[in-house]
């Protein structure tokens, strides 16, 4: 495990620009960031090794490609040692419509968002988890209606200004 940097306003900086444009060139970044080109991209090499940047992908537009359900699900487990969360996260993971699985506190342990099809492909997911015996007690879902937006940029220099 590589050790954790100590970041400063600047790095932070570029992690938020980079958040918001995976593509911009290395002078673009230096210049919004008020570097010079060379050390902005050896600080975005050490945030890279450091693991702050875990790699850079393009958002879709999936409605453009057709109709998808989105369905928030909660699942309570029937037991609760490190092998049972185990378990039935790594049989979640497994399932490449679920793009989300938080563990959380309250009235059930996991909260996962899939993305399927439509309903019956979300039915035939869970009852496949079920007949698995991934060892869930219950589970309750949410179909999402209408998304009037996601946000996929944290706001990282509010979160962390008066830290660094």
């Amino acid at each position: 495990m590589t050790p954790r940097l100590k970041l400063d306003r600047i790095d932070v900086k570029i992690l938020a620009e980079l958040q918001r444009n995976g593509r911009i060139t290395n002078v673009e970044l230096a210049d919004l960031v008020a570097l010079s080109p060379s050390p902005c991209l050896m600080r975005v090499k050490k945030l890279q090794q450091a693991g702050y940047i875990t790699g850079y992908s393009a958002l879709i537009d999936v409605a453009k490609l057709g109709d998808t359900l989105t369905v928030f699900t909660e699942f309570t487990l029937k037991n609760h040692r490190q092998i049972d969360f185990a378990r039935f996260q790594e049989a979640l993971e497994k399932v490449d419509s679920c793009i989300e699985c938080h563990l959380v506190s309250g009235g059930y342990d996991y909260l996962a968002k899939f993305v399927t099809s439509g309903i019956v492909d979300y039915q035939t997911i869970i009852e496949g988890l079920i007949d698995r015996e991934v060892g869930i007690d219950k589970y309750f879902s949410f179909v999402v209606m209408k998304t009037p937006f996601v946000k996929t940029q944290i706001p990282l220099t509010r979160l962390f200004a008066d830290r660094i």
